[in-house]
This record gives C-alpha cells, sequence and structure tokens, in this order.
C-alpha cells in the first residue's frame, strides 16, 4: 500500500510538472533477467506535446525522491533508459514485492487506481477509462518492462 500512495504523489507532480519490444534489449540481462512474456497495448490516450525526455525523467525523479523520503526501504525501483527516457523499468527490491506475473499486473491495476485520481485524468474526463498505461502514453513511454529481479521479466509495448 505504500508503494501506492507513493505513486500517487508522483503521478500528481508529473500532471504538474521508438523502441520495437521484439528488437535486441541491451538492457535484458543487465536490469533485469530474459523477457518471459510481452504484449501491446494500445492506449487510449496520445503522448501529450510537452512530454518530452526531461518530463518523463522528471516523473521519474518525483517518484524516486517520493521513495527514498519514506521510513521505510522501497519495495521497488522505477527508473527509465532508453535514449529518450522512453522505456520505464520496475524492478523490485525484494521477493514478496512483485513475484509473478499476475501481482505485476495486480500492482498495475493499483497504480491505474491511484492515476484515475490525479487531476489531469479528472480534469480531461477520463477518470474512468484511462489506466496506468494510459498515463504512460501521455508522458511518451514507449515500453514498460516489470520484473521480481530474478526469474521473469514482463514487457509492454505502448502504441
Amino acid at each position: 500500500m505504500r508503494l501506492w500512495v507513493l505513486l500517487s504523489f508522483g503521478m500528481i507532480a508529473a500532471a504538474i510538472v521508438s523502441t520495437d519490444v521484439a528488437a535486441a534489449d541491451r538492457h535484458e540481462g543487465y536490469y533485469y533477467p530474459t523477457v518471459t512474456s510481452r504484449e501491446v497495448y494500445a492506449a487510449r490516450s496520445v503522448t501529450l506535446p510537452d512530454s518530452d525526455r526531461a518530463r518523463r525523467i522528471g516523473f521519474i525523479v518525483g517518484l524516486t525522491r517520493q521513495q527514498l523520503a519514506q521510513d521505510y526501504p522501497p519495495e521497488v525501483a522505477i527508473f527509465t533508459k532508453g535514449a529518450e527516457a522512453e522505456k520505464m523499468i520496475i524492478v523490485a527490491l525484494n521477493s514478496n514485492a512483485i513475484s509473478s506475473l499476475f501481482q505485476a499486473r495486480a500492482m498495475l491495476a493499483q497504480m491505474t487506481a491511484v492515476a484515475r485520481s490525479t487531476e489531469v485524468f479528472i480534469q480531461n474526463r477520463v477518470e474512468d477509462t484511462y489506466t496506468f498505461l494510459d498515463l504512460l502514453k501521455l508522458l511518451g513511454y514507449e515500453q514498460l518492462t516489470i520484473t521480481d529481479g530474478h526469474s521473469y521479466a514482463h514487457q509492454y509495448k505502448i502504441e
């Protein structure tokens, strides 16, 4: 639950403030194990015109600052990679955080609930339809990789 509160603050801060998934990924084997599954997410949103590398990095910086300000260690590391910071990576830092693809999807569902409470979703009247992955599309992310850090990595191509 602490992670979702943290992500809520990061998403609110981000609201204020092209990679082929099948292609070779130089981050595979370094930040996460071999990708074990992939899917394409057809976003309902479009990338905001002012969503650029700096905005995506700022989003991650806000999330990281919130994580490190807590009285407990972070459960996941969330960071961005790619020449344009177009890839988000979420890696579990302990074996209980996201130990299966089912937990990863549940985490995204909770992140969706938090995203739907942000001003950007409410003002645009999309709080009942957009998901966390739509938020990533708004920010210009093209790929999301989620991993437990040792046995699986699931990758979303965001179109």
